[in-house]
């Protein structure tokens, strides 16, 4: 398995899904969204993984643009400022190859073991 944690790092479910990892002794890689973002090609895997880019918005983030996505028709446009904000991603995002969650999904997890 090569996983990968995508968070940031005061938030609670980022650890709860460290700690589910350290448990299990599977090693992973963090990768503080706030702090370096997300590549370009990773946004791309992570959006099929999760299943599009709805799956992926933090639809509880109090944040404006957040509140203007819920009205928007257009996938592109939602995607570009998710990307460019990195902030609104629903976290963790936690990807093994193609498959990705967002989110604390630990019996999704459970099932790449």
């Amino acid at each position: 398995m090569n996983i990968q944690i995508f968070g940031k790092g005061k938030c609670f479910d980022t650890k709860k899904a460290e700690r589910y990892f350290k448990e299990r002794r599977i090693k992973y890689q963090y990768i503080d969204l706030d702090r370096y973002g997300i590549s370009a090609k990773e946004f791309d895997a992570v959006l099929r993984g999760v299943g599009g880019v709805d799956n992926l918005i933090d639809w509880n983030a109090k944040h404006q643009d957040v509140t203007n996505m819920r009205y928007m028709e257009d996938i592109r446009t939602k995607e570009d400022i998710i990307y460019d904000n990195p902030k609104l991603i629903k976290t963790p995002v936690v990807r093994n190859g193609k498959l990705a969650t967002a989110g604390y999904c630990p019996e999704i997890w459970a099932t790449w073991e």
